[in-house]
């Protein structure tokens, strides 16, 4: 059994709920985009197999939200409960981009409930898709404010810390720190291409089990070229992360390429295990890439993790975190690209069973390379809740009854989790696409 400790049980419980929260919240970023782009295909073409899809997506998109929405309450429950001392400092700061993801949150629901009620109400379509341009819009807003809120305790701007207490505070400052940009922009795209995966694996499935109906080809060739598109753009908003780091948290990324020397043309390092002397055993290494990824120069210099206090240094598991998240992107890109590049040969088969099972596979690694991309956030802005001002253990509440909670919310993550899969799968299920393209007089 664990011996009892506060910080500990506040770490983990937190981390439970945002890789919880950051499937449902993922899913309720990018989800929006492709349900108008299915719409607009369809009013464009006068093609109803889109517009059915932007319809049935629509719908199970609603129980996504809901399950969302109990997860980002809890995160903030859990701010002020289990990190009083960092909300305390750092609230004032926070508390802008906080209120604007609840208002851009309120703006997105409201037109979603009045884009799921007009169906088939407007004499012109057009109208009916311009609804759902700003439940597009509030759900990126709700992504990118959330996101600054991150982006400033890794980047701490527009403060003054003084005795304990934050004074000087510039609210817009701290909301577009130097983190802000690419931070914000990698959890987008990366939200964009997982959400595209997650809709083009269940085409997929319907393909694999023999149903080659148009319908289910229409879906996967919008999905996938999305995901195409988006995994190209997530690589490059990478490429720039690593830039990031290397100007403003360097140990951050000499700890997620087991970087220990300052060194110019610099490897980066795949995989591997640490001996007990500090050595790198059976890793992959490329020549001069950390270079060009830290500054665009394969004879650049990159600093070391002997640089910074031993107390200050992340621990070395990021670098596994990092390289899942990398090699999980790798993976999608190139699933789409073949995927794309088929389609366009058209004495190729896009839809060969190899091709199909990758996609299908495509939707949980997205989802695992999410995660992973979080905690390596999380994990490699460690010792510090707010880098370089305050330490974590400093941040995390003293109370005796965290444990107690973090075995009720897992409860909680449990039975919506099932709730969740229960319930689409039975509304799906109750209402097959093929009834619904036979109802609908769709061929």
């Amino acid at each position: 059994m664990m011996e009892y400790d506060p910080v500990i049980y506040s770490r983990i419980l937190t981390g439970v709920t945002l890789g919880f929260h950051a499937i449902f919240a993922t899913i309720g970023v990018g989800i929006p985009l492709l349900i108008a782009l299915a719409e607009w295909i369809g009013i464009k073409r006068n093609d109803e197999h889109y517009r059915l899809l932007a319809r049935r997506w629509a719908r199970g998109f609603v129980i996504t939200v809901a399950v969302g929405v109990v997860t980002g309450t809890a995160i903030g429950l859990q701010l002020s409960l289990l990190w009083p001392s960092f909300m305390e400092v750092a609230g004032h700061a926070i508390s802008l981009p906080m209120f604007m993801e609840t208002f851009a949150f309120f703006f997105e629901a409201i037109f979603l409930g009045i884009y799921l009620y007009t169906w088939d109400r407007f004499k012109k379509k057009i109208h009916h898709w311009l609804l759902v341009i700003p439940v597009v819009i509030g759900a990126s807003a709700s992504g990118f404010f959330i996101t600054t809120v991150n982006a400033f305790m890794n980047s701490p701007y527009g403060i003054t810390v003084e005795n304990g207490v934050i004074t000087n505070i510039n609210p817009l400052a701290a909301m577009f720190n130097p983190a802000t940009p690419t931070k914000v922009a990698h959890v987008l795209s990366s939200a964009y291409l997982t959400s595209a995966f997650i809709l083009a694996a269940i085409a997929a499935i319907y393909l694999l089990r023999g149903n080659q109906h148009v319908y289910h080809k229409k879906a996967l060739h919008l999905t996938m070229t999305v995901a195409c598109v988006f995994a190209i753009v997530t690589a490059l908003i990478g490429d720039l992360s690593g830039k990031y780091l290397a100007e403003y948290q360097p140990e951050k990324l000499a700890a997620a390429e087991w970087h220990f020397e300052t060194t110019t043309e610099a490897p980066l390092i795949l995989g591997g295990i640490l001996t007990e002397d500090g050595e790198i055993a059976y890793a992959l290494e490329l020549p001069y890439a950390l270079s060009i990824l830290a500054h665009g120069d394969p004879g650049a210099e990159v600093i070391g993790l002997e640089e910074f206090p031993e107390e200050d240094l992340p621990p070395m598991i990021v670098h596994y975190l990092f390289d899942l998240m990398v090699i999980s992107g790798i993976f999608l890109a190139a699933v789409s690209m073949l995927f794309v590049i088929m389609r366009l040969r058209k004495k190729w088969n896009e839809h060969n069973k190899p091709l199909l099972w990758a996609i299908l596979a495509g939707a949980p690694i997205a989802l695992f390379a999410i995660e992973m991309g979080w905690f390596f956030a999380e994990i490699g802005r460690q010792p510090w809740i707010l880098n370089g001002f305050m330490r974590t253990a400093e941040g995390a509440t003293t109370s005796q009854h965290v444990d107690l909670m973090l075995y009720l919310f897992i409860l909680l993550y449990l039975v919506l989790a099932v709730s969740c899969v229960t319930v689409l799968r039975k509304m799906f299920k109750s209402n097959p696409v093929e009834q619904e393209l036979l109802d609908r007089g769709i061929e």
